[in-house]
């Protein structure tokens, strides 16, 4: 494999956007350390068994080129997995129910990936047994991912799109937990397109019996 070497950091005040970890110098060598990482991961190595020195060796740079980028394995191992996971939403930041709905949608595109991706099952399954790793997934994408849900919720608050008088946080959690047993807890449970809107309309209309009027007393009120 032809190494992918860095470039020299580009002058100040060019106006470009900050980078997302230290001073990337080369989006060709950070391409190649990500690549190198799926292709070790493809071809059955365990997340355990992947040291910084293979994953360099793998991608053709230095070692130092990694560390340049990442703290350490843990997280370069989670942008790996953004990688492969289906990109987050782009969401309004503006709207309450609709936002909402894009992000519960977003979760079951998540899971019907996991299912359908032997690699990303297998990581996510690694990962349980790394607590570092799992750790740094949660703080770093799970983490930010419920804030954008609870801030939904909160929007939807304050347009009236839900109650104002019911704890916020308990909402995001009904919203949130059948989406999540559904894609975690229960892997062959069906995942199908309107999933996000059912969860959404039901819980809107409540899990409580409609009143009924018996036929009797409905006559006596129509004489």
């Amino acid at each position: 494999m032809q190494a992918a070497q860095d470039q020299p950091d580009p002058p100040a005040g060019d106006g470009g956007p900050g980078p997302r970890r230290g001073r990337p110098r080369s989006a060709a060598a950070e391409r190649a350390i990500l690549d190198a990482v799926v292709e070790l991961l493809e071809a059955g190595e365990p997340l355990a068994g992947l040291s910084i020195e293979r994953i360099a060796r793998t991608a053709g740079v230095g070692k130092a080129t990694i560390y340049r980028r990442w703290s350490g394995k843990e997280a370069l191992f989670v942008d790996v997995l953004r990688e492969i996971e289906p990109a987050d939403p782009t969401v309004s930041g503006t709207a309450g129910l609709a936002d909402l709905r894009e992000l519960l949608e977003s979760m079951r595109t998540r899971g019907l990936a996991q299912r359908s991706s032997v690699l990303l099952h297998n990581v996510f399954a690694q990962m349980k047994s790394h607590p570092r790793l799992w750790a740094e997934y949660h703080r770093t994408v799970i983490g930010p991912r419920r804030v954008a849900m609870l801030a939904a919720v909160r929007r939807a608050v304050d347009a009236g799109e839900l109650r104002g008088d019911l704890d916020v946080e308990l909402m995001d959690d009904l919203f949130l937990g059948p989406m999540l047993v559904r894609t975690v807890h229960r892997p062959d449970a069906p995942l199908p397109e309107d999933l996000a809107q059912r969860v959404i309309q039901t819980l809107l209309e409540g899990l409580a019996p409609k009143a009924q009027v018996r036929p009797e007393k409905a006559a006596a009120t129509a004489v």
